[in-house]
């Protein structure tokens, strides 16, 4: 998906908006006004967060099925990344959103690989499936570690799905590969975004 700069910048500030409502007691997503049709296709996406002293994550949740408005996925995958388990005991709040970084990443629909390294590890997500588990590795992954195509699949199997490395060999084993556009990341926005108009009874 080919997003103009106004959507993107548009879609953090859904993004961050839609996290501070949260930690706010707003009990749902808000709704906005569509920056163009573009942010209504179909699409998925990850919402990750990350301390912008040191890049350590501080949440990432996403939703890999492109079968839904990306605009509506954005808002509950938002929602959702303060939920993330992997940070229970250190939660975000409000006094620390002004020290996170947002990034989000929107991706098309999978496509089975013709083989197992048969993909782009530097612009293509990959998204494994493999002893009735699942797991995905967004293609930041492959450009932040500098990981071959074997030690992502390795890597993937280990932290992922939580199996061996090498399952990926395995005769069961299937790979999918999906584009990926990041946006981000960027520190924080606290901008607000107009709500759409409120619909009266005739």
């Amino acid at each position: 998906m080919d997003l103009k700069p106004a959507d993107q910048e548009f879609l953090l500030k859904v993004a961050c908006m839609t996290i501070r409502r949260r930690l706010e007691g707003a009990a749902s997503p808000p709704l906005v006004v569509p920056s163009s049709p573009e942010v209504l296709k179909s699409a998925g996406c990850f919402v990750s967060l990350h301390a912008r002293q040191g890049h350590a994550l501080r949440g990432c949740v996403g939703r890999i099925d492109a079968s839904s408005p990306l605009l509506m996925v954005l808002g509950n995958v938002a929602w959702q990344v303060l939920g993330d388990p992997r940070f229970t005991n250190n939660p975000i709040t409000l006094a620390t959103l002004s020290s996170l970084t947002v990034e989000i990443s929107v991706l098309g629909m999978l496509t089975p690989a013709p083989d197992m390294l048969a993909f782009d590890k530097d612009s293509c997500g990959i998204y494994l499936k493999a002893v009735d588990r699942a797991g995905v590795f967004l293609p930041q992954v492959a450009r932040e570690t500098g990981w071959s195509r074997e030690q992502l699949l390795d890597r993937l199997c280990q932290e992922k799905l939580g199996v061996p490395p090498g399952t990926w060999k395995t005769a069961n084993a299937k790979l999918f590969t999906f584009p990926s556009l990041t946006i981000g990341p960027v520190n924080f926005l606290f901008d607000e975004l107009p709500a759409p108009p409120l619909q009266t009874a005739r």
